[in-house]
């Protein structure tokens, strides 16, 4: 009789990985879902970029899209032109910031 309860008090206990398993999940809501969404957004960016349009670089420079070629972008700015990667575009300057981009009204 001694080694059946001692044998089911050395069973696992479920509720001791309930708080472990409710960290997991909030990191991945917080953390991890972000994380890919944004990544995504940015891919998709990437992709779909256009002649003339401005941006920011992951290394945060600033400029105008000038022409789109297969291994890169040349990027116009204050200094002269530069050619960069696709993948090292992060994201399009704010319509608010440069007026000029704002998709014309019919």
């Amino acid at each position: 009789m001694l080694a059946i309860v001692l044998q089911a008090k050395q069973g696992m206990d479920w509720t001791a990985f309930l708080p472990l398993i409710l960290l997991f999940v909030v990191f991945y809501f917080f953390f991890i879902r972000p994380q890919t969404k944004r990544q995504k957004e940015e891919k998709s960016f990437q992709e779909n970029i256009n002649k003339g349009t401005r941006i920011v670089t992951t290394s945060g420079i600033h400029g105008k899209v000038a022409e789109i070629m297969e291994d890169g972008i040349i990027i116009e700015t204050m200094a002269g032109k530069i050619k960069f990667e696709k993948s090292s575009i992060s994201r399009e300057l704010s319509i608010a910031r440069y007026p000029e981009n704002a998709p014309a009204k019919k």
